[in-house]
């Protein structure tokens, strides 16, 4: 049995060990979490399933909140792994829904500013080039990469989420940097990409 922790703490691990006997406390995790993790999630999937997405993190979260190892005071890496694992799931869909997304491109309308016109089209443009050498990277390589360029995390954080070495995420973001810069080589992309992996 886990030794009881003070009720004066108010750590998501007091949370979660106070949601064992009042299942309503694990809402305060949901409050705390439940933005960050969306962001995550929208970036990863697509705005249209992280609602669904978030949903079911939180669900199996609250489903393995007595496995949680209270040692850990911030739950969020925990949280991060969770989702991770979901939209490992999700894959194929994403995939799927980035070819419809491409089939379906229309031109520009022309607005009446043609400073606008040429962002919208140089966003555009960047876009797809972003998501295709996200795409093509191994997806364990892409999972780090994530959690370290938009979410933040630590190498040890990461490694807690994924449950795997601090080495390991090490390796594995070098073999996604370089590769994701191969193929933005000489691209517009290859600036906007370096923007934001640039932060660890």
């Amino acid at each position: 049995m886990r030794q009881r922790r003070g009720s004066a703490a108010a750590d998501d691990a007091a949370v979660i060990e106070s949601s064992w006997r009042e299942p309503e406390r694990f809402a305060v995790l949901f409050d705390r979490h439940a933005p960050h993790i969306y962001r995550y999630l929208a970036r990863c999937a697509g705005p249209q399933v992280a609602d669904d997405l978030v949903a079911e993190t939180f669900l199996a979260a609250f489903a393995k909140r007595d496995r949680y190892d209270l040692g850990h005071a911030d739950a969020r890496p925990w949280l991060y792994g969770i989702a991770t694992n979901l939209v490992g799931q999700h894959r194929r869909d994403q995939a799927r829904q980035y070819k419809i997304t491409q089939a379906a491109a229309a031109e520009p309308e022309v607005p009446g500013h043609a400073e606008r016109v040429a962002a919208d089209v140089t966003a555009q443009a960047m876009r797809p080039l972003l998501d295709a050498a996200l795409a093509a990277l191994p997806a364990g390589d892409r999972d780090v990469l994530l959690l370290i360029a938009w979410e933040q995390l630590t190498y040890k954080e990461v490694s807690r989420a994924l449950a795997i070495p601090v080495g390991t995420v090490q390796s594995r973001l070098h073999r996604a940097r370089t590769k994701t810069r191969q193929i933005l080589a000489g691209t517009d992309a290859g600036a906007t990409y370096e923007e934001l992996t640039t932060n660890e």
